[in-house]
């Protein structure tokens, strides 16, 4: 099993030295166009290699894709982080040259790869991956919901005093301060509704704080975040390498689902050893699913955007 990470900044790397530490293949690429600086990375993660007792080898890559050949899955980090103030949306302009690179030069030598795309804006770049590369709608993959559906359960045990392991939670909907829909209504502790124990103003609070959650550590580091997004790309691809069949929210293409085609949104998906297997339909109430067609108008209005570049 080989596994290639595109990127080495800090999503990049952290997404790297998580499927190394679980030993999700036998060899791991990482690459990046800064001189030296994937190499770099590369052995400094080797160098934990005797402290944390994983057998993956890590080769760093200077853009020669040549390296990633025959990479059974193309982990897409690569890109412009937002800064303070930032959007997602705003990063659409550079960003989208640099995905639509990546996917040409990695599946030139890896034809038969899974991509999974953590570019912002994720669901914009999921579907020029999509679009501009061909492949079954099976073989891309957006990983935001993962992330989000994770600061969703943090914010629900930080209220509730719990373990976040106990939580059912799921995000759904586009990867955006404003187009992320918390299912709280839908959300259970072992089973049991959380609403049971929130108050609605409660509840109200721990959605917003979950839609904002990303730009608040944005604006409290400087940079976007990475121990977790990177940590939810790591569980995506330990679900395809292992085949777990794990539901995850994941942006991916829909075709009448959930009401809404020729776009790629968040929602429960099945990931095993082909990507993405199944559409769960997780039965929108009426006022979800406005939410939900709301967020598919903004994400297609930024795709859109694609057509002028």
């Amino acid at each position: 099993m080989k596994i290639t990470v595109v990127g080495a900044g800090a999503v990049g790397a952290t997404c790297a030295d998580n499927i190394a530490r679980k030993e999700l293949c036998t060899e791991l690429v990482l690459l990046d166009i800064k001189e030296g600086f994937a190499e770099g990375k590369a052995q400094d993660m080797m160098q934990t290699a005797a402290l944390l007792g994983f057998d993956t080898k890590i080769t760093g890559s200077t853009n020669d894709y040549s390296k990633t050949a025959g990479s059974d899955v193309v982990v897409i980090t690569s890109g412009i982080p937002r800064k303070p103030g930032m959007t997602r949306e705003e990063l659409i302009g550079t960003n989208a040259s640099i995905v639509k690179g990546v996917c040409e030069n990695a599946l030139k030598y890896s034809p038969n790869a899974i991509i999974v795309v953590i570019s912002n804006p994720m669901d914009t770049m999921t579907y020029l991956a999509l679009t501009s590369t061909g492949l079954p709608k099976n073989r891309i993959i957006g990983m935001g919901g993962i992330l989000d559906s994770s600061r969703f359960k943090y914010q629900l045990s930080a209220r509730l005093q719990c373990s976040p392991a106990d939580l059912n939670a799921i995000v759904v909907g586009g990867h955006g301060d404003t187009t992320m829909i918390p299912l709280i209504k839908k959300a259970t502790w072992n089973s049991v509704p959380v609403t049971q124990f929130l108050t609605e103003e409660q509840q109200t609070e721990i959605v917003n704080d979950t839609m904002v959650g990303g730009a608040t550590l944005t604006k409290l580091l400087g940079t976007s975040a990475w121990y977790a997004p990177g940590a939810a790309g790591a569980a995506l691809v330990e679900s395809i390498v292992r085949d777990q069949k794990k539901l995850f929210t994941c942006c991916v293409s829909l075709e009448g689902e959930y009401g809404q085609s020729d776009i790629c949104l968040g929602v429960p998906v099945v990931i095993g050893k082909n990507g993405w297997e199944q559409i769960v339909d997780c039965q929108l109430s009426a006022d979800e699913q406005a939410l939900f067609n709301k967020s598919a108008d903004a994400v297609r209005s930024m795709n859109e955007v694609l057509k002028t570049l």
